[in-house]
């Protein structure tokens, strides 16, 4: 449980641009409301409607000349008149601090008030709106007098400041924000997400890309936001693409290249072995001949490792017969095991098909039987088994040697990575060759231990079918 939370959590602080977008959705609406929370303010400060409305001034007026004789009655006309004016307003509480105030003089007395709290607020001068300070507050007041009569209104209104300290107290700003950001934010990221789908059809193919595969992306978006980016993820690939052509020939050539001197070299070297008398002369010949078979050996990876990554990209894979191309392997590689006293041995289904290009197959094969002779021990056996396995094709190689620890066998797949404590000479490109050649069939290879402690190296191909299309090699 905790550890869902905390993977949750993760999640969550992990930056995302649809949350990003969202949020920036929500900030604008949030924006706008506030601007226009605080335009009405201003407005309402700066131009104060119910205070311009003279017939309100001008019916307190002549209900306070007409109940004049009558005060109890002219207390409870005004109460009505102000109770009847505030409803209108949308407010019915006259002790509101928005609730506009509302004081009514005959002579110098004071005949009525909205409310206690609210001391008197005298303009000073008639019949235009003023900024009047009263109890420790600003109001926008206006005071107008009968012409006829003794009799003067005085209508105020809040400041700017308390209105929108009290629209705020009382959730006027914070409420329709609460209320409304839910319902908008499913629309808003389902716009979003729409929006963002050529962008996703952008990550989905490079995501679904292998690490050879450097063609250009097929989709071309129209999206004047998205074209910049697919070309220059496009040029990219060309560039990337034309650097490993270019360091694949260079290779590739300095090996070909390589194979004339060491073949020269060896020649030369046996005829002086074969006069030579002197024992120690004899013994040192011998060792260099060794060491130019690990050259010529390199030589020739090199050359293999250069043809799998350099299949050409148009190339169509053919119908093989897995069981009978492993087969004729090891009839091939019979005289190496025996030379090494290593009895190869072979586990086969019939009719096990694959779709895929034979040098590449067979220098795979190759590569992974010639290591396991290359590490058992005089008298051991190694164990080659091909089958189906659901859909695939299933290749393993078992030997006696010493095997791979578990912490290097992904590191064994990059090239001229050896084991630091392995004794037997390489160069450390056979199984990145196996990898490379797994890897353009749309296959998987993976090392593991046998039940005696040897490598069990084991390959999976995509199994051909007899409807199967002939797709292009992964690139």
């Amino acid at each position: 449980m905790m550890q869902a939370l905390a993977q949750r959590w993760k999640n969550w602080k992990q930056p995302s641009l649809m949350r990003r977008l969202l949020l920036a959705q929500m900030g604008v609406v949030a924006l706008l409301w506030t601007m226009a929370i605080a335009l009405l303010l201003y407005d309402s400060y700066d131009d104060p409607e119910l205070l311009k409305f003279d017939k309100i001034f001008q019916s307190v007026i002549a209900i306070a000349k007409n109940t004049a004789d009558q005060p109890d009655k002219q207390q409870e006309t005004l109460a009505a008149f102000e109770a009847a004016l505030l409803e209108t307003m949308g407010d019915g509480d006259a002790a509101s601090d928005t609730s506009p105030v509302l004081q009514v003089w005959q002579g110098d007395k004071l005949i009525y008030r909205s409310t206690a709290a609210v001391p008197v607020i005298l303009n000073t001068v008639p019949n235009r709106v003023e900024t009047v300070k009263a109890g420790n507050r600003e109001w926008r007041a206006r005071t107008l007098a009968s012409p006829t009569s003794d009799v003067r209104v005085m209508l105020a209104e809040p400041s700017v400041w308390r209105l929108t300290v009290t629209v705020m107290y009382r959730g006027y700003y914070l409420l329709p924000l609460v209320i409304s950001l839910p319902f908008l934010v499913f629309p808003a990221w389902l716009s979003v997400r729409l929006a963002l789908r050529p962008w996703r059809r952008v990550s989905q193919e490079t995501a679904e890309r292998g690490p050879a595969d450097l063609t250009p992306l097929s989709y071309a978006p129209p999206h004047k936001e998205l074209q910049p980016l697919v070309q220059s993820i496009n040029s990219l690939l060309q560039r990337v693409r034309d650097s490993t052509s270019r360091e694949r020939s260079l290779i590739a050539d300095a090996a070909h290249e390589l194979r004339t001197p060491l073949a020269a070299m060896r020649v030369n070297v046996e005829a002086l072995k074969e006069q030579s008398t002197d024992e120690q002369q004899r013994e040192l010949m011998g060792n260099l001949l060794r060491s130019n078979d690990r050259a010529a050996r390199l030589v020739g990876q090199l050359l293999q490792l250069m043809r799998s990554d350099a299949v050409s990209d148009n190339a169509l894979p053919v119908m093989l017969s897995l069981d009978a191309l492993v087969q004729d392997r090891l009839a091939m590689i019979e005289g190496l095991a025996s030379a090494r006293n290593v009895e190869l041995e072979l586990v086969s289904e019939d009719r096990v098909p694959v779709l895929g290009e034979r040098e590449s197959l067979v220098s795979m094969i190759d590569n992974l039987i010639n290591n396991a002779i290359k590490y058992s021990p005089p008298g051991s056996t190694v164990v080659v088994h091909v089958a189906r396995e659901g859909t695939q094709a299933l290749l393993t190689v078992a030997d006696e040697g010493p095997g791979i620890p578990p912490a290097l066998r992904e590191r064994v797949f990059d090239r001229f990575f050896r084991n630091p404590d392995q004794n037997q000479s390489g160069s450390g490109l056979g199984l990145a060759i196996v990898k490379s050649v797994v890897d353009r069939h749309g296959g998987e290879v993976a090392l593991g231990e046998t039940a005696n402690g040897g490598l069990l190296a084991t390959v999976r191909l995509p199994l051909a079918m007899a409807d199967t299309p002939q797709p292009m090699l992964c690139s």
